[in-house]
């Protein structure tokens, strides 16, 4: 199931499933040690004898509060007549996930009503060695492994935990604690270890037609005393306190960025902020910056997307600093200068976000000989990044630090990795990370980095200015002339090696989104008869002809692929790629209404967000709905930077007009 809403403050991240199971929790970094892994944390009610979990009959409206990230969430039962309103949140500097549930007794008379939350962690992502335990002291229950310790409290108007219960899950022919809940009735068993899980309740007196409020916390730290401390705060004062913290925290914060002053439809603007925030969520307070963080992909392979992909970080970054937050940006680049070592000065292609190196499918050797798998096109990207961030804040102390530190020994691994035979990168993966070859987005990409670099040395280090503008030179030259197909008046997506070896290219002339590069990282004018050419056919060729709508990355994409009608279904509509036809509308708009075909395809996006304004990597052709993980990080940071780009173009467009007008 994917996950509907996430709250963090880049240290604790929480993922929450539409039925209101937290399914991820992560600490100490956003996106690495999953204490929780997709396994459920359940919530149920019991009254007068009948029991029900939230994934059973309930009726769910999934939403946040205006401008924070305190979710509102509303759920009833007609069978047990009880609503509930659910308001959660984490803490914007404590590791406290913070609970409010307000029950509504839909009967006239006065019933007694209890709450049940089990939860069932892996701490460190293990069911070995955990310990849960009640302790009586706090009046909470505790679960812990080595460093790491979780303690859940709560209380009613009138008690803290009612009844509590720690015991085996899925060993031994136990299933856990949260099956004793189904009675209303707990064991009161005070301590388990091995795989483990615990379930507490709360009990109140609900007045007929009337509310009650429970507040129910999680308390996350590397030891008892850190947990005892944050369950002391949240004790001692009321939670619509912190929470009010915390939402006071994201009003203040998405207050400072770029305010939004052209006309927009009301469902776009609300999903630019929401996607601010939902963007801040998935940033590591080290700087990493991770693709996405539900496991829920891993019902597909026992992979996740949990890693800092430098490319993506860097679209990422970018988009932060076109809405006016740069702090992200340079937290990011100095974990980026961090990962780059002096004898590998480029990027492989993924990390976690401690740094280590990530996961990979990548062979480290082609054809019998060894070779390194370098990500040319991340690295080129956050090179790419720096300059537009430099640009943006004019932050020269960080800019000449981060200069010399990354752009420099990156910029020249570019340029020596450019193959003498073919004037080109050497042959590296795509932007999809599916094909080994020498590309047209890779190839962009590169001539942007080196366009940063001597944009920055002409700041920094004039001498080495000319030497990089050189190199761009000759890199544009040599893609228009291999790339360009004549025959057909657009660029092909790669030049792929041959049997001769690497120097033995050949045109791939096969349809993809990435062709959009030319434009994107300005190798190429977007009015260019070429790129034009190149667009339209990436819009005809790709266009999902169903009542979804939305672009495919390329022909006949295979990746979770939902049809086999390639001709029209080429591959599932994706996010970013719906967005670059956009910036391109946006890109080549000279009035008001060549602005409405970027507008259309906006909205487009708006639509195919979910219930509560996430956006996954991509849906369903046939039926919109999400697939692979939701939130991608990557799709809101398209979304941000397609409106920011709108908005420019339509403050160009009215200065212009207003000149026009004064002229006349």
């Amino acid at each position: 199931m994917p996950r509907d809403l996430v709250v963090g403050n880049g240290s604790l991240l929480i993922n929450i499933d539409r039925n209101l199971n937290l399914r991820d929790l992560y600490y100490p970094h956003v996106g690495q040690s999953n204490h929780l892994g997709g396994h459920r944390n359940r919530v149920g009610v019991w009254v007068a004898g009948q029991f029900a979990w939230l994934e059973d009959t309930w009726s769910i409206r999934l939403g946040y509060l205006p401008g924070t990230l305190t979710t509102d969430v509303h759920a009833s039962n007609g069978r047990l007549g009880i609503g509930l309103r659910f308001n959660d949140t984490v803490h914007p500097e404590l590791n406290l996930f913070l609970r409010r549930v307000t029950v509504e007794n839909l009967y006239p008379e006065q019933r007694e009503i209890r709450l049940f939350f089990g939860h069932d962690f892996r701490i460190w992502e293990s069911d070995i060695g955990d310990t849960a335990f009640f302790h009586p002291f706090t009046g909470s229950m505790v679960h812990f492994k080595r460093d790491c310790y979780i303690l859940i409290n709560g209380r009613t108007a009138n008690e803290g935990i009612f009844e509590y219960a720690a015991g085996v899950k899925e060993f031994g022919g136990a299933e856990g604690t949260w099956r004793d809940a189904e009675d209303g009735v707990l064991s009161m068993h005070p301590i388990e270890q091995g795989s483990v899980d615990s379930t507490v309740s709360f009990r109140m007196a609900v007045p007929g037609d009337g509310t009650a409020v429970l507040d129910y916390w999680i308390a996350v730290g590397r030891t008892l005393d850190d947990v005892e401390g944050l369950n002391a705060i949240a004790a001692g004062s009321p939670l619509e306190t912190l929470l009010g913290e915390s939402a006071s925290h994201w009003k203040g914060w998405l207050s400072k960025g770029t305010q939004i002053d052209t006309p927009l439809p009301p469902s776009v603007a609300q999903l630019y902020e929401r996607g601010l925030l939902v963007l801040t969520t998935q940033i590591d307070r080290f700087g990493g910056i991770v693709a996405a963080n539900d496991t829920d992909i891993m019902q597909t392979a026992r992979a996740h997307y949990s890693y800092v992909w430098p490319r993506d970080g860097a679209l990422v970054a970018h988009a932060l600093d076109l809405a006016g937050y740069g702090e992200p940006a340079r937290r990011f680049f100095s974990f980026c200068a961090g990962i780059l070592l002096p004898q590998r000065p480029y990027f492989l292609q993924k990390y976690s976000p401690d740094g280590t190196v990530g996961a990979t499918w990548h062979p480290w050797i082609h054809n019998g000989v060894p070779e390194v798998p370098c990500q040319q096109d991340s690295t080129a990207l956050v090179l790419w990044s720096i300059r537009k961030h430099y640009d943006r804040w004019k932050d020269k102390q960080f800019g000449q630090s981060i200069y010399h530190d990354l752009v420099v020994p990156a910029a020249e691994y570019m340029i020596g990795d450019i193959d003498d035979r073919t004037g080109l990168p050497r042959p590296s993966y795509d932007l999809w990370e599916q094909r080994r070859g020498v590309h047209l987005f890779t190839c962009c990409a590169v001539y942007a980095a080196l366009s940063a670099a001597a944009r920055l040395a002409r700041a920094f280090d004039k001498e080495r200015a000319e030497h990089y503008s050189q190199a761009r030179d000759r890199l544009k030259a040599t893609i228009v002339g291999r790339f360009f197909d004549s025959k057909h008046g657009r660029f092909v997506r790669s030049l792929m090696p041959g049997e001769g070896g690497d120097a033995d290219l050949t045109r791939d002339p096969m349809i993809d989104a990435s062709m959009a590069a030319l434009f994107l990282f300005e190798l190429l004018s977007p009015d260019d008869p070429r790129v034009v050419f190149t667009m339209e056919a990436i819009y005809d060729r790709l266009w999902v002809r169903s009542p979804v709508g939305g672009l495919a990355r390329y022909e006949d994409d295979y990746y979770f692929q939902s049809s086999t009608d390639v001709k029209n279904i080429p591959g599932n509509p994706w996010f970013v790629t719906t967005l670059w036809m956009a910036e391109w509308y946006i890109a080549v708009a000279r009035s008001f209404r060549d602005l409405e075909p970027a507008m259309d395809l906006i909205q487009w996006a708006t639509r195919h967000a979910s219930e509560a304004g996430l956006l996954p990597e991509q849906v369903h052709p046939f039926t919109g709905h999400p697939l692979a993980v939701m939130p991608l990080t990557w799709s809101h940071a398209a979304y941000v930077t397609t409106i920011m780009k709108y908005q420019a173009k339509v403050r160009d467009l009215t200065k212009k007009k207003a000149d026009r007008t004064q002229g006349e």
